[in-house]
């Protein structure tokens, strides 16, 4: 009973996505009010219904209705309850549920929030979400059904891949499906300010808080994955370049571009065209993405549901996207406007600087991630792209790019000094060169790639530290310029983490038997050897490690190796010390007879301010999206528009 009411919610969510679609684009196209007023209560309907359908998806993972048949093939009646809450996303079919209720349920924010806003706006934005929504239902209810039944039901199911049954399968896809799926309102706005013909600062001002809404759900994603991937597979950290874990990043970095180039278009009327294409670009890789990860082209231990032919349907998907937005783009460009000029040396520069850098940063990425896919489709043979090419890079791309971070704030609009940014400049710089200097020296030994990264990242602090406390002397700050300081702080703790883990962590592949030790980084690891302790659905051999330091006991470290009883796979699970300047990790590997087994230790310096930095980015972005400011100002521009369109 319940899978059917989900599967009829998914049917009958489709026509009303139609009439969300189509009839509020036809409303603002013939100024009809009526038509538009639909675009609120469609979005509502939608939200229910495909909230009823993924509801019910839920429900039936609860109760084991191995009946359904994607239930069958991701849980298992033993899974603890939390996991089958997080299987309901763990294969394709859920996934896209997942992304179309994240759709549907910005959908919904926008038509609550946007009451300030012009009615066919309004209306246009919700009717390109709708549009959305189309492609997304026609393709879950005609290839992707979640709810397809087995009869006989399945006496039990065949379990959750092990690799999934984590916490972070609860939080890190919906958190980073709502990053992008958020791009699309950004997307939207700008495709509803395309067909008014009105590319002007009020589009951008809308646009913004939403923007940034979506980029803090995508660093909180790919933050949530990271710390996954660490304590899962001991990645360090940070970044693999996984080729899942690019197609996260490169909207990602096309949306920090996309917020830097709207504050210049809200600010000055700048860069319209090309903030357009910011917006068409990010959307179109978050849904590049999800062609990536779930069509089966890519191999990874990310992407753990692939089916080629239903692959195939998502990438004509992304081309009717793509090719519409940028045909529309391609017609209405020429008609806008330019904006006003600035000098070579200004902020307007510098942050264009910021986005080409970026722009720049994101195809190497792109083509990294996708060049051995087209030799493979061309017939040329199997061709692996790994972290060499990418370090080598995007490493020499962002360099410069931390540089300019520092300088845009403190640059003024239109017209700055070169030589009173130089002046302003030199404590930072300073700074920034000493720490270079001195703190790989207080690790143990200098090193080139760990002094590069320290200079980026107390050059980029030093500065936002510097421009703070000359903003101070004029008055309180607004939140949204604490938000952008506070990103730009959060930036600089990542750099640190990342330049130093990368550089200084030490690794040491041991045979332990009981009673033997390890010494690493002046700490003392003692193996005392191995039980085997009981899980909900897996048999677990336990181990325990003392960890010390100048003979005072720490911490007891407790990895495990464990064998789930549906799964024929091993899963081992780390033991992590963890601190602010470091972290210990230990993990098992397998045992090696007399009471012996293969040992991995890890000391990992400053790896937590990895994920520090990125709680402060996502603090210093919501900082900015809840500014008071966007909306006073939404609703003086609103109200302005409504004048003029009257009066004319």
């Amino acid at each position: 009973m319940i899978p059917e009411l989900g599967h009829y919610a998914l049917l009958l969510a489709l026509p009303v996505a139609l009439i969300q679609a189509l009839l509020p684009l036809l409303g603002a196209w013939r100024g009809n009010r009526s038509w538009m007023a639909l675009a609120r209560p469609a979005a509502r309907a939608g939200f229910l219904l495909v909230g009823l359908s993924f509801g019910c998806l839920v429900w039936s993972f609860i109760h084991d209705d191995f009946s359904v048949r994607y239930v069958a093939e991701n849980s298992n009646s033993l899974l603890p309850t939390v996991y089958k809450i997080g299987a309901t996303w763990g294969g394709h079919e859920g996934s896209f549920l997942l992304w179309l209720f994240m759709l549907s349920a910005w959908t919904l924010a926008v038509s609550v929030f946007s009451r300030s806003l012009p009615e066919d706006m309004v209306a246009r934005v919700i009717g390109v979400l709708g549009a959305i929504s189309v492609g997304f239902l026609v393709f879950i209810n005609l290839a992707s059904d979640p709810f397809v039944r087995l009869l006989p039901a399945a006496p039990n199911g065949r379990d959750l891949n092990p690799l999934l049954q984590d916490p972070g399968l609860v939080g890190h896809p919906p958190m980073l499906y709502m990053g992008y799926v958020g791009f699309a309102v950004a997307f939207a706005f700008a495709i509803s300010a395309l067909l008014a013909g009105r590319l002007d600062a009020a589009w951008a001002r809308w646009s913004r808080p939403w923007t940034l809404a979506a980029w803090v759900a995508l660093t909180a994603g790919i933050a949530l994955g990271s710390h996954w991937s660490y304590y899962e597979l001991g990645w360090g950290g940070w970044w693999f370049w996984d080729p899942v874990e690019n197609a996260s990043f490169m909207p990602w970095l096309l949306g920090t571009a996309l917020i830097h180039s709207l504050a210049v278009t809200e600010k000055r009327g700048s860069f319209r065209n090309w903030t357009v294409l910011l917006a068409i670009g990010a959307f179109s890789l978050s849904l590049l993405g999800t062609f990536l990860v779930r069509s089966g082209v890519l191999s990874s231990v990310h992407a753990f549901a692939t089916d080629p032919r239903r692959g195939l349907m998502i990438l004509l998907l992304f081309g009717l996207v793509v090719g519409s937005s940028l045909l529309l783009f391609a017609l209405r460009a020429p008609r806008t406007t330019p904006g006003a000029a600035c000098a070579l040396v200004s902020r307007e520069t510098l942050l264009l600087g910021n986005n080409v850098l970026l722009v720049v940063a994101t195809a190497s990425v792109l083509l990294g991630t996708l060049y051995p896919l087209l030799m493979d489709a061309l017939g040329l043979g199997k061709l692996s792209v790994g972290p060499p090419y990418f370090n080598n890079v995007f490493v020499p791309v962002v360099v410069p790019l931390f540089l300019l971070a520092a300088l845009g704030p403190i640059a003024r609009w239109r017209n700055a000094d070169a030589r009173d940014l130089a002046r302003k400049m030199r404590w930072p710089a300073l700074i920034a060169l000493l720490a270079a200097v001195a703190l790989p020296l207080w690790l143990g030994r200098w090193n080139a790639g760990a002094a590069l990264g320290s200079f980026c990242a107390l050059w980029l602090g030093a500065a936002t530290v510097k421009q703070t406390r000359e903003r101070l002397r004029s008055g309180n700050p607004p939140a949204g310029y604490w938000g952008m300081q506070l990103a730009h702080i959060g930036l600089a703790v990542s750099i640190v983490g990342v330049a130093l883990v990368s550089h200084y962590q030490v690794q040491r592949d041991l045979r332990m038997a009981p009673g033997d030790s390890t010494r690493i980084a002046g700490y003392v690891v003692r193996f005392d050897g191995v039980r085997e302790v009981p899980g909900p659905n897996y048999k677990a051999q336990q181990g325990r490690l003392e960890l010390s330091r100048n003979g005072r006991e720490l911490v007891t470290l407790h990895p495990q190796k464990r064998d789930y009883f549906s799964s024929a796979m091993p899963m081992t699970e780390a033991a992590i010390d963890s601190g602010p300047l470091r972290d210990i990790y230990v993990s098992l590997g397998e045992p090696l007879g007399g009471g012996a087994w293969a040992v991995r230790v890890y000391y990992k310096p400053f790896v937590i301010w990895i994920w520090a930095g990125a709680l402060l980015m996502v603090a210093g972005g919501i900082a900015a999206a809840a500014d008071r400011r966007y909306r006073v100002l939404s609703r003086r521009a609103a109200a302005a528009l409504c004048a003029q369109t009257s009066t004319t």
